[in-house]
């Protein structure tokens, strides 16, 4: 996985995450040219040294029909990361061949290497504009190819990788964004809550739930699944035939189409009439509609 998880507009934010991914100095950053970051001292010397405050995107003049300028990011905050049980040493290899390589035009970068979760992970914050001032600006076609290359070199490694999309799993979203993510945790969401709100009023007129988008799903299921068929008979005729059976099984045990609505209807509807909606849903729902 490659993901953008957000970025510091302000010199203070970015000072806030480095001493959030190193554990507060407890966990050793590296750097682009090669130095080890051990102290929260040295934090602040890096970040002198890269002279976030001279970044000329901050000082663009509001545009026309605007009253203030649109705040931009200073740094990329990035996580590259793989499922257990691989190694976390090969993770950082290929974290390090990546950014030397991705980021090649003079991109300032420091990183540290993450083991106290499920999946070994590695943070990386990029320098949004390189010495010369041009800026890194990611997209998706971006990201896509970064993580076919992160794969790559993650085989390299000797590990087995594999950039598959989300959809090609059965996924149909990934996870919220940092501040939606916080909002609904603690229950303040108004996303979250209009639509628990439109999901019930629907259950208490009909008795029952309907999303139109449901339609898409099962079309886009669909075409997958037929994909995955496909690879399947093209498997057996090149006479791997238990490969070819593994791919049918996965293929038929697929998710079940299920919006974000409709995830919300059900577990609407499993609750009893006393509880309250408060308590019971909003605070729950990332799970619900991650």
């Amino acid at each position: 996985m490659v993901k953008v998880t957000g970025g510091g507009t302000k010199v203070g934010a970015v000072a806030a995450h480095f001493g959030y991914i190193s554990r507060k100095g407890e966990l050793t950053i590296e750097t682009d040219e090669g130095d080890r970051i051990a102290t929260r001292e040295s934090q602040k010397a890096l970040l002198k040294d890269w002279h976030l405050e001279l970044s000329a995107s901050q000082y663009r003049a509001p545009r026309e029909g605007r009253a203030t300028a649109r705040t931009t990011k200073l740094v990329h905050n990035i996580v590259l990361s793989m499922p257990r049980p691989t190694p976390p040493n090969a993770v950082l290899a290929a974290a390090r061949k990546f950014a030397r390589e991705k980021l090649a035009l003079g991109h300032r970068y420091a990183m540290v290497l993450h083991t106290d979760q499920q999946h070994p992970h590695v943070h990386l914050v990029v320098k949004a504009e390189n010495e010369q001032g041009k800026r890194l600006h990611i997209d998706k076609a971006m990201l896509r190819t970064w993580r076919e290359d992160f794969a790559q070199l993650t085989r390299e490694q000797g590990i087995a990788a594999n950039a598959t999309p989300r959809v090609l799993r059965g996924r149909s979203k990934g996870k919220s964004r940092d501040a939606i993510y916080r909002a609904q945790r603690r229950g303040a969401s108004t996303a979250v809550r209009d639509r628990v709100t439109d999901v019930a009023r629907q259950l208490k007129q009909t008795g029952s739930f309907h999303d139109p988008a449901r339609g898409r799903l099962l079309e886009t299921r669909k075409v997958i699944l037929h994909g995955w068929l496909n690879v399947a008979d093209s498997l057996d005729l090149q006479g791997e035939l238990i490969l070819a059976s593994e791919v049918r099984q996965f293929a038929r045990h697929l998710p079940r189409v299920l919006t974000d609505r409709e995830h919300l209807a059900q577990h609407l509807m499993q609750r009893t009439p006393k509880e309250p909606v408060q308590h019971d849903v909003l605070n729950r729902t990332y799970e619900l509609t991650r």
